[in-house]
Order: structure tokens, then C-alpha cells, then sequence
């Protein structure tokens, strides 16, 4: 079984895969944040490098799922291809940041790329406020992400939440991470394993 965790940048996908790894046994595959050549470059000079990141993050995260499909195990995914393709790459496209040409050629690449794989059995949405995620991003002290501005963040929660509003691939768990601190509350996780068997129960 294949489950995806989706969510803006600081919603807390790393954390809750890691929480949800250990409780089910399941196998890990993350974001590759630390080997990315491309992310510091990325945040210093967003429009020289959005179309050699999303690129990156296609390559990588197509790699990820030909490996979990080939996996007998349950595998938890940070973060999902569809999220490039249908919010980080347009997003960068609408706000000038990546060339119209640049933004075709990716999206071409994605919807070939994309008849070639399965999507997950089950999605889990994080969903949470621009103020939430700032708290969590600041918490964490990334460097390369001190200069990630308001306007970015609330730009892509619109696209999630567009995205999500039609996404129809597979089963869907959203999670309102302002009212649950499963990070640090055992039982607002056991509220979040409590929905996930019954949706894992429900894909059998």
C-alpha cells in the first residue's frame, strides 16, 4: 500500500510521516531537502532556478514511486508529484518566476511522466493557516527558508485548496492541523490513526 502525506511548506508532513512510520511499521521515503543542489540556489534567486528545481523534484519523486510500487511493504510518502505539477510549478509560472515556455515544457513532461505511475491508496491533506505554518516554519530554523515571504505562503494554500477540492485519484484524509497537535499530543495522533484504519480498512 502507497500513502501520500500533502501540505504546504511547514503543515508538519515530515513529523506526521515519521509519527505514522513508527506507529504502523510502515516504510519512510521523504522529501530530499539535504542532497537538493538545487534548493539553496532556489530561494536566493527564485527565477534563475524554479525551472531546474521543479525539474529536480519531478526526476525525484517519479524515481520515488516506480521504488514504492515495486516495494511489497506500505510505504509513506512526504509530499507527492502532483503538488509540483499542480501548485508549486503553476504558482512560480503565475507569479512571474518561471517563463511560460519553462512552465510547458514541465507541465508536458509531468503528464507523460504521470501515465506512467498509480497514485497513492491514500492521500493525507494537511491542511493549515498561513499563521500556523510561519509558527512551524520559524520553529524549525531552516536558513534557506527565512526568506520565504506571506504572500508566497497564502498563494500556495489557495492552490492546495483548489487542488484538493477536485482531486479525485484516490481516498482522501484531510487533517486540520490548527486543531490537531499531534506533534506533541498523543492523543490528537490517535484521533489521526483512528481515521486512517478506518480508511485503510475500507481500501480492502
Amino acid at each position: 500500500m502507497h500513502v501520500a502525506i500533502a501540505g504546504n511548506i511547514g503543515a508538519g508532513k515530515t513529523t506526521l510521516t515519521t509519527l505514522l512510520a513508527k506507529h504502523y511499521g510502515w516504510e519512510t521515503h521523504f522529501e530530499d531537502v539535504d542532497d537538493n543542489p538545487y534548493l539553496l540556489d532556489f530561494y536566493d534567486e527564485m527565477q534563475r532556478w524554479s525551472f531546474n528545481l521543479q525539474i529536480y523534484y519531478l526526476n525525484s519523486r517519479f524515481t520515488q514511486i516506480q521504488e514504492i510500487r515495486k516495494n511489497s511493504k506500505t510505504v509513506i510518502q512526504d509530499r507527492t508529484i502532483y503538488e509540483d505539477a499542480f501548485i508549486f510549478a503553476p504558482n512560480l509560472h503565475s507569479m512571474g518566476l518561471m517563463t511560460t515556455r519553462d512552465f510547458e515544457n514541465y507541465f508536458s513532461l509531468f503528464t507523460l511522466l504521470e501515465s506512467f505511475i498509480s497514485a497513492p491508496d491514500l492521500l493525507i491533506y494537511l491542511r493549515a493557516s498561513v499563521s500556523k505554518l510561519v509558527h512551524n516554519i520559524q520553529k524549525r530554523g531552516r536558513d534557506y527558508e527565512e526568506s520565504i515571504r506571506l504572500d508566497y505562503l497564502k498563494r500556495l494554500n489557495e492552490r492546495y485548496e483548489a487542488w484538493i477540492s477536485t482531486y479525485d485519484k484516490g481516498k482522501v484524509l484531510i487533517i486540520d492541523v490548527d486543531e490537531n497537535s499531534y506533534h506533541d499530543n498523543p492523543e490528537d495522533l490517535g484521533k489521526i490513526i483512528s481515521k486512517i484504519d478506518a480508511e485503510v480498512n475500507g481500501l480492502f
